[in-house]
């Protein structure tokens, strides 16, 4: 690349400390020659390839060598920097920043490994995706009627599926470079770092945390169903109670935990999503075989007081978003995958979303429906179809096709555990990196992972009746899934005022924080009225 030239004027320096690169040259017949002058620091200096985007460029002292000062001398100045490492972000730049992993970067779980592709982000979705809230779908439909509980579930798909779109739109920057590798990074940068942990981070952390928190209870609870069908009731072993059932599952929880990083778990979300998608498809096919039960009705539940019924609405539509999810693992999931300006990762990123979240509706619509259809007044509002059909048809089947649906809902929770687990381990890391500035030693990461999943498992023993308020959680997360993505969107790409896209985050983002309030007012209402069984470290 030729060198460049400037008509700046310089100072000149003493000969003893002027470098000039002696692949430089210059002809002296058309200009008289120029002192030795040195390469400008903000050259040498120019924002690194290896630092993090994210992290403030460090100021440069002025050296205290007292200068010696001379008259300015009009001549033109010779740069000896090539044109593409200066800091104007040229194409070459950029790809390269994009690329460059940050040393610390380096030493999280998350974005320890960038070798991802379609297919993995397609597992992961898919694991994070769908799941055992996905079960009390038809719960919803006993208060929506067949008509709108199909209306709320599409438009909720729509909805989210959006925001999904913007998510993987701005995990990247191609004019700065810079890769949002997570859901609080990219809130942090478009809302700043204090507002971002008032509005972000109870949902993130409670999204992730809690999650985990209900694997465990659903988890126990079906370990200790599976053993009551292989056991039949006739053998004589040991009958374990369900703080101990909670236990063997955290332990085979935290066991697969120790699994390094987020790309190390593709063939654990690969196997949970085909346990997802195979207990969900032989839920419906079991319930329409089966028939419908005896004296079904479709007649809307009605609460007596107008304010019960509008409550009764709210936490119908609150199960619906919470039937949706995974929002706040989407960035972390992209982080996975290598990224140039050539070959970004959204586009891979959004091929495997978009089959996973075929498969997602094509898993959801049935069993929802189908579930309705079975059960109608009659599904268990605790539990939904796996109640169901446990409680309907456990003499009605063989037992060994209820032990494969069972067990599949075991190993899903155990699947779905290290990719909910993954961004609270990421995080407990990055404050150990942060402190001493050097990654976290296996053994450090062993005991870090254990403490989580026996904290997890010590709310699930003290709070058993958590996935009781389905209705109240899909309330908190529905910032994170419908409206956070929205205003990200208009603060960092500005779209054109009052034009199509300011017009559509704009409506979105305000009507997803408007049914927050509503949904977790329904929910609260809900658990007030209708009471639910609290017994602090009793698990039934």
């Amino acid at each position: 690349m030729g060198d460049e030239i400037s008509s700046k004027p310089v100072t000149p320096r003493p000969a003893s400390t002027a470098t000039v690169d002696s692949s430089a040259t210059w002809d002296s017949s058309s200009a008289p020659t120029p002192p030795p002058v040195s390469t400008p620091p903000s050259q040498y200096h120019s924002p690194s390839l290896s630092r993090s985007p994210l992290l403030s460029t460090p100021e440069i002292k002025p050296s205290k060598t007292p200068r010696i000062v001379t008259p300015k001398i009009a001549t033109p100045r010779l740069s000896l920097t090539p044109r593409f490492i200066t800091p104007l972000g040229s194409p070459i730049r950029r790809a390269l920043h994009l690329t460059k992993l940050d040393p610390q970067d380096a030493w999280l779980p998350i974005t320890e490994s960038r070798n991802g592709n379609a297919y993995y982000a397609a597992f992961h979705t898919l694991c994070s995706g769908i799941g055992i809230q996905a079960l009390i779908l038809p719960v919803a439909f006993t208060v929506l009627g067949w008509t709108w509980g199909i209306i709320c579930l599409t438009l909720a798909f729509i909805w989210q599926l959006y925001t999904l779109y913007l998510l993987v739109q701005l995990h990247e920057s191609a004019e700065t470079g810079m890769r949002y590798s997570r859901y609080m990074q990219l809130a942090g940068a478009a809302f700043g770092e204090r507002l971002a942990n008032w509005l972000a981070l109870f949902p993130f952390m409670y999204l992730a945390g809690g999650t985990c928190v209900s694997l465990i209870i659903i988890g126990g609870s079906t370990c200790e169903m599976f053993f009551g069908i292989l056991c039949g009731g006739t053998c004589g072993a040991h009958h374990l109670t369900p703080v101990e059932w909670y236990l063997v599952f955290t332990c085979a929880a935290v066991l697969l935990s120790q699994l390094p990083n987020l790309n190390s778990i593709a063939g654990v979300s690969l196997i949970g999503a085909i346990t997802a998608v195979g207990y969900c498809t032989m839920m419906w096919i079991i319930s329409v075989t089966e028939g419908r039960m005896p004296n079904v009705s479709y007649n809307s539940v009605r609460a007596n007081t107008q304010i019960a019924r509008v409550f009764d609405l709210l936490n119908a539509l609150g199960i619906i978003a919470f039937a949706f999810r995974g929002h706040n693992l989407i960035l972390e999931i992209q982080a996975t995958m290598p990224s140039s300006e050539k070959h970004p990762s959204r586009v891979p990123m959004w091929r495997g979303t978009k089959v996973a979240y075929a498969i997602i509706a094509a898993c959801l619509y049935p069993l929802a429906i189908a579930g309705y259809w079975a059960y109608g007044q009659m599904i268990p509002p605790n539990g939904g179809m796996l109640t169901a059909i446990y409680a309907f048809h456990r003499n009605d089947i063989k037992q060994s096709v209820l032990g494969l649906v069972i067990l599949f809902v075991i190993i899903n929770a155990l699947s779905s555990f290290q990719i909910y687990g993954m961004p609270m381990f990421d995080d407990m890391e990055s404050r150990f990196i942060v402190k001493f500035k050097k990654p976290l030693p296996w053994w450090g990461r062993a005991i870090s992972r254990a403490m989580f999943g026996y904290g997890c498992f010590f709310v699930a023993v003290a709070i058993p009746f958590l996935g009781s308020v389905a209705g109240l959680i899909g309330g908190i997360a529905l910032p994170v899934t419908l409206a956070y993505p929205c205003f990200m969107w208009l603060k960092m790409k500005r779209p054109k005022m009052y034009g199509l896209s300011w017009w559509v985050n704009w409506v979105l983002g305000t009507l997803g924080m408007a049914l927050s309030g509503l949904l977790i007012a329904g929910g609260l209402y809900v658990v007030i009225d209708t009471g639910i069984k609290v017994s602090f470290f009793k698990p039934q």
